[in-house]
C-alpha cells in the first residue's frame, strides 16, 4: 500500500498532513471517551450489577412483522404491537446509526400502559437494520418524509395518529410536515420530537468535531469509489464509532448491556448509510415544519447533556410551538430513549392523552403508582 492509501481511501500529499490532523483530533475524542467508559465501568463493577444483563433488547423482533415497499422500491421493514383496530395509532421513527429497536424500553413498557387502547408501529428507516438499502442519493431527510408518509398510507390508512421521532427521527417527522400538511390537525393528531432539532446540527459541538478532513476523505471514498467503501469499513468505523459512542450517554455510568445494544446498532450500520445520512444531517433544515407542528399538540424531549442536538434546540423549537411540553432530562445524552426512558414514557403518555381526548376511555392510573425502578 503506498503512503497515500489509508485502509483504501486515497489522499492526496496536499491533504495528508490535514488528514492526519483530523483523524488525531477525532481519536483523540474517541481515546477520552473510552477511558470514561473503562474507569466508569470497572468502578460500577465492583458496586452494583447491571440492572439489564438479562434484558432481551431484540423483542421487538418478534412482533407483527409486515414489509412496505416505497414507490422507488425500497423494503422497509415495519413491526406492529397492539390491535390493528385499537383507536389510536402511534408510528415510532429511529434515528441515525439506529434501528427500530431503539425503542425497546417504549416498546415494552407502554405496551404495558395502553393495552388494547393503542397500537404502536416502528418501523427501520432505509438502508438501516432490516429495511433495504438504497441509492446513496436517495439519504436524505426529505426522502425519509416521503418513506414515512409511505408507511402511514398502507399500515394506518384511517384513524387518528400520533407520530414520535428520535434524533434523524424526529427530523423525518418534520420532513414529512413540511411536505404533507394537510394530514396535521386531521388525523395527525400529535407529535414527539425526542433529541432532535429543525436546524444547526453542523453547528453542534458533535458538527464541529465531525467537520474534519478524515471525515471528509471517507465520505468522498463512499460517493466516489463505492467498491473501496468495504476495504475502508475499519477505517470509517473508527473514526465515526467513537463520536457517536461519546455521544451517545450523559456519562457511561450506565448499565453495560444498554451501551453494548446501542453500540451494536451503531457499529451494524452499512458505511454507505452512515456516510450519507451524516451528511444530510449537516445540511438538514426543516424550520418551515414548525407552523404546521404549530396546529397540533407536540412533545418535545431532550437531555441537558446532549452533543449532538444541544437543548437550546429543542428550546428553539419549543418557543414556535404554542401547543408544546418541553421536557430537559437531566443528566441525559443524546440517546435519552435508552438512558431515561420513564422521562420519555411519561410524556408520551401525556402526549397521547392530551392529542386524542375521547378517543379511548381514560388510561389505567397503574402508570402513577408504578415506579421505573431501573430507569
Amino acid at each position: 500500500m503506498s503512503d497515500e492509501d489509508l485502509d483504501g481511501f486515497h489522499v492526496g500529499k496536499s491533504r495528508r498532513g490535514r488528514w492526519l490532523a483530523g483523524a488525531a483530533g477525532v481519536s483523540a475524542v474517541g481515546a477520552v471517551a473510552g477511558a470514561t467508559v473503562a474507569g466508569s465501568m470497572l468502578n460500577r463493577r465492583a458496586v452494583i450489577d447491571d440492572p439489564f444483563a438479562d434484558e432481551d433488547f431484540e423483542t421487538v423482533d418478534g412482533d407483527r412483522s409486515y414489509l412496505v415497499t416505497t414507490p422507488d422500491g425500497v423494503p422497509l421493514a415495519v413491526r406492529e404491537v397492539g390491535p390493528t383496530d385499537a383507536p389510536v395509532t402511534v408510528v415510532f421513527a429511529h434515528g441515525f446509526c439506529l434501528r427500530m429497536g431503539a425503542f425497546h424500553f417504549q416498546r415494552m413498557r407502554l405496551s404495558d400502559e395502553w393495552g388494547t387502547q393503542v397500537r404502536m408501529i416502528f418501523y427501520d428507516q432505509r438502508g438501516h437494520g432490516r429495511s433495504g438499502a438504497a441509492p446513496p442519493e436517495t439519504y436524505t431527510v426529505m426522502q425519509l418524509g416521503k418513506d414515512l408518509e409511505t408507511v402511514l398510507q398502507v399500515i394506518a390508512p384511517r384513524g387518528p395518529i400520533v407520530l414520535v421521532g428520535h434524533s434523524m427521527g424526529g427530523m423525518t417527522v418534520l420532513s414529512h410536515a413540511r411536505q404533507f400538511p394537510q394530514h396535521y390537525g386531521g388525523r395527525i393528531a400529535g407529535a414527539a420530537l425526542i433529541a432532535s432539532a429543525a436546524e444547526g446540527v453542523a453547528e453542534s459541538p458533535l458538527g464541529e468535531i465531525l467537520n474534519n478532513p478524515a471525515l471528509e476523505a471517507v465520505l468522498r471514498a463512499a460517493r466516489s469509489a463505492p467498491k473501496l467503501v468495504q476495504r475502508g469499513r475499519t477505517a470509517a468505523r473508527s473514526l465515526i464509532g467513537p463520536i457517536l459512542r461519546a455521544a451517545s450517554y450523559s456519562d457511561m455510568r450506565v448499565s453495560r448491556s444498554i451501551v453494548a445494544f446501542s453500540e451494536k446498532m451503531m457499529l451494524g450500520t452499512p458505511i454507505p448509510t452512515m456516510v450519507e445520512f451524516l451528511h444530510a444531517l449537516q445540511v438538514h433544515d426543516e424550520t418551515a415544519a414548525l407552523p404546521t407542528l404549530a396546529k397540533i399538540p407536540t412533545l418535545i424531549v431532550c437531555g441537558d447533556h446532549d452533543l449532538v442536538t444541544p437543548a437550546e434546540y429543542s428550546r428553539k423549537m419549543a418557543e414556535v410551538l404554542p401547543e408544546s411540553e418541553l421536557v430537559i432530562v437531566a443528566k441525559a445524552g443524546h440517546l435519552v430513549l435508552l438512558e431515561r426512558p420513564a422521562s420519555v414514557n411519561d410524556g408520551l403518555v401525556r402526549l397521547v392523552k392530551h392529542a386524542t381526548p375521547g378517543r379511548f376511555t381514560a388510561l389505567s392510573q397503574r402508570w402513577r403508582g408504578r415506579v421505573l425502578r431501573r430507569d
